[in-house]
């Protein structure tokens, strides 16, 4: 589950003015169809491609990035000019390194229109302006985002067949059978490379190579969250011995759990699904953005049926302002994984705790 939170709330903007009805609905019993469902579904209210992955430099330094296409489909009808206003595409992309102290990170959103920004269905290829995700024919993503400080040049190969989440692709997110998303999700691609890393002293630094292993979330939904969910707990992670696993939870108000889920693919391609009851994200430790005074549970304790991890964050400061394309602020960060049910590395997302998810229904 990448950022439901983001996406929904940028297409729940008044400027929308579009009925929920007017979308796509996301119903069970509809398998996704590989690999034709990569690419985009313009009748969903919301769609996102995200990648997250732990980097390696040649000398060893870590590194954590993360890049977002979003797609959202603002209700109006298109019109006759090369822009189309049905649609809006949005990109995040950032860069984690504990040689910087923080997390660095860029946005951009465009109406889609004149080939500078498009999502593609029928196979992955996304773009806006100079930043670009697409899928070749034998799985491979290469993914470019020139941003603001930093740089991303990496190719993602896959490892292993994609991992439908749920019930062949239908992803329960809240009580109601229709909060839900079309939902998979690619683990343990092998990463090659290059990153431009930030520098402190403003001067821009030379690209480095890189290896590593990243997770790809794809979903598309129509559906807006519970009303008394204030945002969620999201974990991807890779484990060491090559098995991948995801854990959710919804919180309300009150902290207590909306809903929750996770899957856990063993190293043999086994598949496992756990309910609301079986999935626990309790904070370890916290901390308290110097920029905007919010508090962040950096890291968690995290129980999924019998099995226990502790994650802790490659840093503390991964806090993402999106504040300026999809109004959210929240932490999303890398973090390696310890317990009982293996060790791995994987990627944290923290919404709603910086202010309550507003669900508004237009």
């Amino acid at each position: 589950m990448r950022a439901l939170l983001l996406a929904l709330l940028f297409a729940a903007m008044p400027t929308a003015h579009a009925d929920e009805a007017a979308f796509a609905p996301v119903v069970p019993g509809h398998a996704i169809e590989w690999p034709k469902d990569s690419g985009a579904h313009p009748p969903y209210r919301t769609e996102w491609w995200y990648a997250t992955g732990w980097l390696e430099t040649p000398d060893h330094q870590p590194l954590g990035f993360q890049i977002t296409f979003f797609r959202s489909n603002t209700g109006k009808t298109p019109g006759g000019s090369a822009f189309d206003p049905s649609q809006l595409i949005i990109a995040h992309a950032a860069l984690s390194d504990p040689a910087y102290g923080r997390l660095v990170h860029d946005q951009n959103v465009a109406r889609q229109g004149f080939g500078l920004a498009y999502a593609k269905d029928g196979n992955t290829d996304v773009k806006l302006d100079a930043w670009r995700m697409t899928r070749e024919a034998d799985g491979r993503y290469a993914v470019v985002a020139d941003a603001a400080g930093f740089a991303l040049h990496l190719t993602l190969a896959p490892t292993q067949p994609p991992m439908f989440q749920g019930e062949q692709g239908y992803s329960r997110k809240g009580p109601s059978p229709e909060q839900a998303s079309y939902y998979y999700s690619e683990p343990q691609l092998a990463v090659t490379g290059s990153v431009t890393r930030p520098s402190a002293s403003g001067k821009t630094n030379a690209s480095v190579a890189v290896t590593g292993r990243a997770w790809l979330d794809h979903e598309w939904s129509s559906t807006l969250l519970s009303s008394d969910a204030a945002g969620w707990d999201w974990l991807g992670a890779n484990l060491d011995d090559g098995a991948a696993l995801m854990a959710f939870k919804v919180r309300a108000r009150d902290g207590h759990a909306v809903w929750a889920h996770a899957a856990l693919r063993d190293r043999d391609g086994r598949t496992r699904q756990f309910g609301p009851g079986d999935v626990e994200f309790a904070p370890a430790r916290q901390w308290r953005s110097p920029r905007t005074n919010t508090v962040y549970p950096v890291a968690m304790n995290v129980r999924v049926g019998e099995m226990r991890w502790r994650l802790n964050p490659l840093i503390d400061d991964q806090e993402l302002d999106s504040r300026d394309s999809t109004g959210a602020l929240y932490w999303e960060g890398a973090v390696t994984l310890s317990g009982d049910g293996g060790n791995g590395r994987g990627y944290l997302e923290l919404t709603g705790y910086a202010k309550t998810l507003e669900v508004n229904k237009h």
